[in-house]
Order: C-alpha cells, then structure tokens, then sequence
C-alpha cells in the first residue's frame, strides 16, 4: 500500500483535493423534480456556490466565517431536516418581513407581487407561465391549479427564510415544512452546469450548458 501510495500520490493529491473543493467550495447536484419549472428543468445539473453565505468546516454544517446573508429572489440548496433530504427552492422573504399568499398572487410587507403574462415556449405549458416582479426581482413562475394557493399572514422568524418553488402548485416548500433555518442553507445556485434531457435518452440539452439563472443574464 505504501509503495502504491508513493507510486501514485499525484493522483490521490488530485482526488483529495477534489472531495475538499466539493465539501467546501462549490458543488454540483442533478435535479430529479420539476418543482423549480420553468427556471430549472428536470436534469439540469446546478452548480452550488458554497461560499456565498459561509466558509463551512468541510463536509459539515459549522459556519467558520459568516460572508452574507440569502436575499430576496435568491434560488438556495439547503439540508432540510423537517423534509430529511437536499431541497432547492427560491427565497421570497427574510427575516422580519410578513408574508402571505391569496389566490396565487404573493404578498411581501403589504404589497403584491406583480403578474405578467411569460410567451414562453420552455413547458409543455406556456399559457401558465407568467413573470412574477416582487421586492424589485423578477422571475418566471408556473403557476398551474390552486393546490398551495393561499395562506395566512405570517412574520418570518429571526435566523429564518421562507422559500418556495418557481413551480408554484407542485412545489413541497414552506408551506409544507415552514421556514428555513439559517444554518440549514449550504449555498446559493446561480449557473447550470450540464443539462441532460431524461424524455429523450439523456441526450445532452446543448443550450443549458452553464446557462446563468440569474434574471437578465446569458
């Protein structure tokens, strides 16, 4: 073992760095659903900056360095432990700001979000896609039924965030498992990586390829 390790430790070096730079970094996660449609397709590859919030101990939730705080209209990973698995959502509020749903219409500190039809050809479903302007972000949401279409008037919690799918009637959220602790979010999603289609053999979506998620980006 000795005489492997010595033979190939330019190789191990490079795999070791690697685990450190995914376990401190950056990181890169295949989604399986299609609760952040149209925004994020099923098989795109997202691309985690973890150091966009924190410099995590790696493979760890401790915090060394706070660096910021998520805001308004930023789209976040984070371990939840109410739904025991990775979720990635969007943040439409932070702490202090009261929140609430009617009808589908979003309603942060008393004033509502702004609706305007999306002529978006990226679903199935273009005629449910609209661009959603809220706390001077925009983003295109699908807003399809009314399962989740309301809720009560609630105050976000010190420390806390409340999130929601871009896919606004199939999204388990905060309206399904509340708000999201600080400590819980690992980073902050900005760019795809590599997108692979699942409905056509995996075949790579050319177009997606480092895509920016960010709203008037390329």
């Amino acid at each position: 073992m000795k005489a492997w390790l010595k033979n190939n430790r330019g190789f191990v070096l490079f795999l070791l760095g690697m685990v450190l730079f995914r376990g401190a970094i950056a990181d890169w996660q295949r989604i399986p659903t299609g609760s952040m449609l149209p925004t994020i397709q099923i098989g795109d590859h997202i691309l985690l900056d973890r150091l966009a919030y924190d410099i995590h101990l790696p493979f760890s939730k401790t915090s060394m360095l706070k660096l910021a705080d998520p805001e308004r209209g930023d789209i976040v990973v984070f371990r939840s432990v109410a739904a025991d698995k990775r979720l990635i959502k969007r943040v439409v509020a932070v702490p202090g700001d009261e929140v609430w749903m009617y009808n589908n219409r979003l309603f942060v500190n008393g004033e509502s979000a702004v609706y305007q039809s999306h002529p978006s050809d990226t679903t199935s479903l273009p005629s449910h896609l609209f661009l959603e302007t809220s706390a001077d972000h925009q983003r295109v949401v699908r807003i399809q039924g009314v399962g989740l279409s309301n809720f009560d008037p609630v105050t976000v919690p010190a420390g806390h965030f409340m999130v929601l799918g871009d896919n606004r009637n199939a999204s388990a959220d905060s309206r399904v498992y509340g708000f999201v602790p600080r400590g819980e979010i690992m980073g902050r999603v900005e760019r795809v990586l590599y997108s692979l289609n699942p409905e056509q053999f995996y075949m790579p979506r050319w177009s997606r390829f480092g895509e920016s998620l960010l709203t008037g980006e390329s």
